[in-house]
């Protein structure tokens, strides 16, 4: 049998149902799916591979999933640190974003982000900022694979006047990219305080209709929590299943703040929950409460959020911040094993997206979206267990190799699709107007 390639490693983690650690494993590739995943001698008998790459000393993994991002803001990455929520959104993001917003400002942070996440591991971010058309066009061209918000907020912007502008815009991108193998849409109002009743009731109907997910920031801070609940009389989650937002296409970001009757409505509706810990613990907004959730049943995924509040896209970092803080909060050092870490950077992104059958996990049929991580470096040896080396060891330098749809996007360590050198370039004369320009 003819095939694309054939990818043996040292280890191949699938992040199937049993938590498989598979030892001297190939993964065969034909027409960018997994054709088979079996032991390579065996492989080496079965298939011939136009291409053969043994990768010893390598575990293999899906791809990382980035559940929630916000990729132009790579452009403003330490621009204001070391300040809570609102104070850094309000006086310093959204002036700077009202000064600088454009389609070139987009087009250059996204592709700095998209270079520093490849580079990373990262297969697919799930987006949401402005011009997502620019985001989703860059993106299709560099051949990664990406969620394209459809932004939405009760107030105007560069980007749109007001919310019947920005779901015209929103819903021109998704007919454009329908059916698309790489690029998929989702609605993405910004937050319960930035967008109203009425147009998340339009939200609402328009995703039901399409079936498409629904991004949102939701319980982000206390000083939210309590704005709802002193404005609407209700928490905000519950303002949303008043509305009927509540259910599987529901990926609600950040969920620092939470009660036990509200793990409860979350596993009920099947809605799903986006941790960020790095971006929670710099602004300190609040802990998220991931190993009630997960025992609630809840599908939780991860997010780097954006590098303006994190301030990396990194999510090798991310999985060991979630694994190390769910023990802290949960007071037990079993909380949140390796192994639940890499399935929440992975398999369970893909699903808060309904991406699950084509991505976040190696099993034949799905998309070829893997990673190669060379775990021979010091800090990662020696190797008794691999997952555990990887959440708790390895940092992206260690990233090798990235296929997205059995195309090869990172070949030992350096793109091929993305010119680093222009897109730095690109960075630095953004960072000198934006600092030269101010607010």
């Amino acid at each position: 049998m003819s095939l694309d390639l054939l990818i043996h490693a040292q280890w191949v983690l699938p992040v199937d149902s049993q938590d498989s650690v598979l030892a001297d494993h190939a993964v065969v590739i034909a027409g960018g799916r997994i054709k088979a995943l079996l032991p390579s001698a065996e492989a080496r008998r079965c298939f011939q591979s136009a291409r053969e790459l043994d990768l010893r000393g390598h575990v293999l993994i899906p791809g990382f999933v980035n559940t929630h991002t916000h990729s132009p803001m790579a452009l403003l990455r330490g621009l204001a640190d070391d300040l809570p929520l609102m104070t850094w959104l309000m006086e310093h993001v959204w002036p700077t974003e009202r000064r600088w917003v454009s389609p070139d400002m987009v087009l250059a942070g996204t592709r700095l982000a998209a270079l520093e996440m490849l580079k990373g591991g990262t297969v697919c971010f799930n987006d949401m900022y402005f011009y997502p058309e620019v985001t989703a066009h860059a993106m299709a061209d560099a051949g990664m694979r990406a969620v394209v918000g459809m932004i939405l907020l009760d107030f105007p912007t560069a980007y749109a006047d007001g919310p019947d502008h920005y779901l015209r815009q929103g819903l021109a991108l998704h007919d454009h990219y329908r059916g698309h193998p790489l690029i998929h849409t989702a609605f993405a109002p910004h937050a319960p305080y930035s967008v109203s009743d009425d147009i998340l009731t339009r939200v609402r109907i328009l995703a039901e209709e399409l079936e498409q997910q629904v991004h949102i920031h939701l319980h982000e801070t206390a000083d939210e929590v309590d704005q709802s609940v002193r404005d609407r009389g209700v928490r905000p989650l519950k303002r949303l299943q008043r509305l009927g937002l509540l259910g599987p296409n529901l990926v609600a970001v950040h969920m620092t703040q939470l009660n036990e009757a509200e793990i409860e409505l979350l596993a009920k509706s099947g809605s799903h929950v986006v941790h960020c810990p790095e971006s929670n613990l710099k602004l300190a907004s609040g802990f998220c409460p991931v190993a009630k959730l997960r025992e609630a049943g809840v599908n939780v995924a991860l997010g780097t959020d954006g590098a303006a509040s994190n301030n990396d896209l990194d999510m090798l970092g991310e999985m060991r911040t979630a694994a190390l803080l769910a023990k802290g909060v949960a007071g037990s050092a079993s909380a949140l094993p390796a192994h639940q870490a890499l399935r929440m950077a992975t398999l369970d992104g893909a699903r808060a997206l309904g991406l699950e059958e084509e991505t976040g996990s190696l099993e034949v049929g799905k998309s070829a979206d893997l990673v190669a991580i060379d775990l021979g470096y010091p800090a990662t040896q020696p190797v008794y267990n691999p997952v555990s080396q990887l959440v708790y060891a390895a940092n992206r330098s260690q990233v090798r190799h990235v296929w997205i749809a059995g195309r090869q996007l990172l070949h030992d360590g350096q793109p091929t699709t993305l010119n680093p050198q222009e897109i730095l370039d690109e960075a630095h004369a953004w960072g000198l107007r934006i600092a030269k320009g101010g607010l």
